[in-house]
């Protein structure tokens, strides 16, 4: 991200996404940490990673959103998942090219990947 514009358009994608879809119960919800640490290290190509991927496969009961602080800033960046009925899985020190593999194997095919998840990391 190299500007106020690419976050804005971000921004306006995510909110259009948000609008065509309401709550189901297959929603899923996939959150990255976008405090500074989490941008400090890498969060934003993360974030637009993940919209790319969900946009492309159009996964139509997936909404990609930020936060804030997760709270363990030296596994930064970090995304969590929330799948209805299921625990919440917390994805760590994700790169870019992890995205692909969490997107076809969890949200697609609903297998974790444990080794990108903070048990691995610990």
């Amino acid at each position: 991200m190299k500007s106020l514009e690419e976050l804005r358009a971000i921004r306006e994608k995510m909110k259009q996404q948000m609008d065509l879809r309401g709550p189901s119960e297959d929603h899923i919800r996939v959150v990255v940490g976008m405090a500074t640490c989490g941008i400090a290290a890498g969060a934003r190509p993360v974030l637009t990673a993940f919209l790319d991927e969900v946009e492309k496969r159009g996964l139509q009961n997936v909404t990609v959103s930020q936060t804030g602080c997760i709270g363990v800033c030296r596994l930064e960046p970090i995304v969590e998942v929330f799948v209805p009925g299921e625990e919440k899985v917390t994805y760590v020190k994700v790169k870019p090219q992890m995205v692909p593999v969490i997107v076809e194997q969890h949200l697609v095919n609903h297998s974790v990947v444990t080794d990108y998840t903070i048990g691995a990391a610990e």
